[in-house]
């Protein structure tokens, strides 16, 4: 079943399913190279994978500085065309750097609107969730995410460079309500 669907670009959000490694697989390999973890466990196998995001979606059992949140696949038609994590709340961490939302799209998606899409989404289950106020991160030398972002409404309070971080974080506020 559906979590979002997005009626302009035919977009469909949901949770992944044991028929979708291959595809996810494939996407992370993608990002990766862009240093991106589109998977946050691809050493396990697929059933430890999914068994993970069911849990953080039920926020049951968090491994430490975890919160309860959604990993959701993109699909467009057949193909998984990315992923969006929505955060229910923020850790220290999250605040400074991850925010409620990450999300990607493989590069041969991009350029269609789908981001857009999926922060709109996003945002739209964060409010339902009484989340008045939306802090989504990118990277300072990502301007095509940086446009995406305030497309939703991002409001951009600054730019923070951490020590360990490589470039900058540039961190907006999108009102839910």
């Amino acid at each position: 079943m559906p979590w979002a669907t997005d009626a302009t670009s035919g977009l469909v959000l949901r949770p992944p399913r044991m028929s979708d490694e291959d595809q996810l697989r494939a996407g992370h390999a993608e990002l990766v190279q862009e240093g991106f973890p589109y998977l946050f466990h691809p050493e396990l196998p697929w059933g430890e994978q999914l068994d993970l995001v069911d849990r953080e979606a039920r926020g049951v059992d968090l491994p430490p500085g975890r919160v309860r949140g959604d990993y959701l696949v993109a699909q467009l038609g057949p193909d998984l065309v990315g992923r969006v994590s929505v955060r229910h709340a923020l850790t220290p961490l999250l605040l400074e750097i991850g925010g409620h939302v990450g999300y990607a799209v493989r590069p041969a998606f991009r350029g269609r609107g789908l981001a857009t899409a999926m922060l709109r989404s996003s945002v739209h289950r964060l409010a339902g969730l009484g989340v008045t106020e939306v802090l989504v991160t990118c990277d300072d030398d990502n301007p095509a995410s940086a446009a995406v972002i305030e497309r939703c409404g991002g409001v951009l309070e600054d730019v923070r460079r951490f020590a360990d971080e490589a470039p900058a974080k540039r961190r907006y506020w999108i009102r839910s309500t």
